[in-house]
């Protein structure tokens, strides 16, 4: 359980540094609107996304199993944070993230890092569409510009919330955040090297400051960020908060567990190297207990930043380790600039998360599988937009390994990492 920043620095170079170096400002410029963008859809401050980002993605690149692993806050948490903090309060998410820490590393220590291999795919890509789904939905209400009262966490009550502010839908919204949602599609295919979503968010953002549309903004709704990272607290903690908030730290838990490894598995596909799955689990755990003490949200191996922390020439946990410092200067620096970004324009970031989140090219391969198959995949989709994520997770594994049980495959399946 080795991490890998100790293998790496073994064989240490100039050129490797140099390459780190560049692909974790690059990752940064990804990461900072993505970061602020999951925390408000969550329910929280933006600035806890920064924080996130900052102490969860240093830790994650310190400690983890992979060489070139991104860590921070992901748009898969977005359904459960937002419900925890609903129900329990901020205090009540942080100790749910602490607890989920500690659940992760007593994990990493029993080496379950390897069990992910019993958790049928059908489950994943059912509960993967059903958040995708449920982060489309929560990102309508500022793509359109609509004012309303707390939105509720269900997706049905959501929707009806919704459609009862119809009224007050503003043209002038929709059109910024299609601006935006037009300017990073077509970044990405055109210039997949430039950091299409901080020019597409400057873009749209500059010109929503510069000619004072009627659009709300992080400044006009949250305030200025703050210049500084918070002390380090314990929440308050107490037998019965805890036995409340066990379910939802367990949810927490297994995400950024499956989250992070699928991440890895994908890295590895990209650099033709491996992971140390238990290191990384055992990463997982410890960065979420750093993110918790400094109040930020639930944290995991990012899919997307991992991706482009390759593609930019990241080599070794160094680059992640730099996206993280780079953050954090940018925010003692220059954190008022973010009160700028237009919040249509964060809807349509996450919209195009969403979107590649659910992976429609993989839809047909989906519907061509096994009846068993789509049934789990169909039910744990249903359960996690309708129920709640935790009955989702649960019954599908349950249905999951019963169907294996009963065609008498109880050995580890081989399944693709669903790239996200």
């Amino acid at each position: 359980m080795t991490p890998k920043l100790l293998t790496t620095l073994q064989t240490y170079d100039f050129p490797q540094f140099r390459g780190d170096v560049m692909a974790g400002v690059t990752v940064a410029m990804v990461a900072m609107p993505l970061s602020i963008a999951i925390a408000i859809a969550s329910g929280a401050s933006p600035a806890v996304g920064l924080v996130t980002a900052i102490v969860a993605g240093f830790l994650i690149s310190l400690l983890g199993g992979s060489r070139v692993q991104i860590g921070g806050p992901t748009g898969a948490f977005i359904v459960v944070v937002y419900g925890v903090i609903a129900r329990h309060g901020y205090d009540g998410l942080v100790l749910a993230t602490l607890m989920a820490g500690v659940i992760l590393v007593l994990a990493g220590l029993l080496r379950a890092g390897n069990l992910i291999a019993f958790v049928p795919e059908p489950v994943i890509n059912g509960f993967t569409i059903g958040i995708a789904i449920i982060i489309g939905s929560s990102q309508l209400k500022d793509l359109l510009g609509l004012a309303t009262g707390p939105v509720p966490a269900e997706f049905i009550a959501k929707l009806e919330v919704l459609w009862a502010a119809r009224g007050s839908f503003n043209p002038v919204a929709l059109g910024s955040g299609l601006a935006a949602l037009v300017l990073i599609v077509g970044l990405r295919r055109l210039a997949p090297r430039l950091p299409g979503l901080i020019v597409a968010m400057a873009l749209v953002s500059g010109a929503v400051a510069l000619w004072a549309l009627p659009v709300d903004t992080i400044a006009s709704r949250y305030g200025e960020l703050p210049r500084h990272l918070p002390m380090p607290t314990l929440p308050t903690i107490t037998l019965a908060r805890i036995a409340e908030l066990l379910p939802s730290a367990f949810v927490i838990a297994f995400l950024a567990a499956i989250e992070s490894l699928l991440s890895a598995m994908v890295a590895d596909r990209m650099i033709e190297g491996s992971h140390r799955p238990n290191a990384e689990v055992l990463a997982q755990g410890w960065a979420n207990i750093g993110s918790a003490l400094f109040g930020g949200l639930p944290a995991t191996g990012a899919i997307a930043r991992t991706a482009t922390n390759v593609r930019a020439g990241g080599k070794t946990p160094v680059a992640g380790l730099v996206h993280a410092v780079t953050i954090l200067v940018v925010m003692l620096l220059a954190a008022p600039l973010a009160g700028y970004l237009a919040m249509p324009a964060l809807a349509a970031l996450l919209l195009t998360t969403a979107w590649n989140m659910s992976e429609p090219h993989k839809w047909p391969h989906y519907w061509a599988a096994p009846v068993s198959d789509r049934v789990l995949l169909v039910l744990t989709l249903v359960l996690t937009v309708l129920a709640d994520l935790t009955v989702a997770i649960g019954a599908g594994v349950a249905l999951g390994l019963a169907l294996r049980w009963h065609g008498k495959r109880l050995a580890a399946e081989e399944w693709s990492a669903p790239e996200r």
